[in-house]
């Protein structure tokens, strides 16, 4: 508390971000990073654009980005918008687009920092919980008599649960609101699930927002974006440039584009890490954890006879980083990061440990 603050930051409750230790020969599983490096050529794009050329200002609108981003999705540039970070953008989308006269509706169980944004800028919601598997059922999202949503958000996969919503029931929930902004994060679509990106044209009040920081590897980076209507995307822009009109650099607008042309090693890595989340499970059910099904790059489990904290302390113990969270309906679980093949056996291995112990 400071007596110079201004009185909104007193009723804040920042975020916490995932631990970033600073130990060595650490395990860490734990902030849902990419096991593998980025594209060879974003590399190699970053070292050619480090150069004379930084005394300048980059593009503020990052044209050539949204130029390949729209041509690998099939949208026109006008219907794409680039970020710091798919954090960024959601808080821009929070601000200018899902702040009404009604809640926003969003899970009980998701992302901790939608909350977050919502006291940031004084947002009402409301939280529709999960249902018994975990799931998100879409007609919890519909509108009832004297009951609509203000606006909409959900992960899909959702976080950190790692389970998908079938593109059909995104839809019911698009197609059911047309009065609300329905917003779809994204993040780890690309290992395994549908994106909704194909029913961009259809509906006027549908944006999807990805990012560059799981199957891309640019965490490091902070690329995001949103894809959706032109009238949705100008209102990200008004929020942007009455913000910061430069949110991405030379050097970060350079990766990025060299990224999404590098299709081949894209798809490389998301397969590795698809097929190592798959024997992960295998393993984790063989010591018998509960796993969820899981679209994402972590898989969620329990174990019916050890505590979520109890086993990310013992895993801490042995230098291996997992992520507990000690809230309700979720505390027994543990989301767990898909590192490479050998970090996963070192895991494995730990509870193995742990639990003949």
């Amino acid at each position: 508390m400071n007596r110079y603050w201004s009185a909104i930051v007193h009723a804040l409750t920042p975020y916490v971000p995932g631990e970033q230790p600073k130990l060595s020969r650490l395990i860490k599983l734990n902030t849902n990073e990419n096991p593998y490096g980025p594209s060879p050529r974003a590399l190699e794009a970053i070292c050619a654009t480090a150069d004379a050329r930084l005394r300048l200002y980059p593009d503020p609108n990052a044209d050539q980005l949204r130029s390949v981003l729209a041509q690998r999705f099939g949208l026109q540039p006008g219907q794409i918008f680039v970020g710091n970070g798919s954090d960024e953008v959601l808080a821009h989308a929070f601000m200018g687009l899902l702040r009404h006269d009604h809640a926003l509706w969003m899970p009980d169980i998701t992302y901790s920092f939608y909350p977050t944004y919502c006291g940031l800028y004084d947002i009402r919601y409301e939280l529709i919980p999960l249902d018994a598997e975990y799931g998100i059922q879409a007609r919890d999202y519909l509108p009832q008599p004297g009951r609509q949503a203000g606006a909409i958000i959900f992960a899909n996969p959702n976080a950190p649960t790692g389970r998908p919503l079938p593109l059909d029931e995104v839809e019911q929930i698009v197609a059911g609101n047309p009065q609300a902004v329905v917003v779809v994060d994204e993040a780890y679509v690309d290992f395994g699930g549908t994106s909704a990106v194909s029913l961009i044209d259809r509906y006027p009040n549908l944006l999807v927002v990805h990012t560059f920081s799981k199957s891309r590897s640019l965490a490091g980076m902070r690329v995001g974006y949103a894809m959706g209507h032109p009238g949705l995307i100008e209102a990200l822009d008004r929020v942007k440039n009455s913000f910061n009109s430069y949110p991405l650099d030379w050097l970060t607008q350079a990766a990025a584009v060299a990224s999404v042309e590098d299709e081949a090693y894209f798809e490389e890595c998301v397969d590795r890490v698809i097929a190592t989340r798959s024997q992960l499970t295998g393993q984790l059910q063989q010591l018998g954890f509960e796993v969820l099904p899981s679209c994402a790059n972590f898989v969620f489990a329990r174990h019916p006879q050890h505590g979520g904290a109890e086993l990310a302390s013992a895993l801490r113990e042995r230098s291996i980083i997992v992520r507990h969270f000690a809230k309700p309906r979720i505390d027994a679980f543990l989301r767990i990061s898909i590192g490479t093949e050998d970090e996963c056996q070192l895991l494995v291995d730990a509870l193995t440990e742990i639990l003949q112990a």
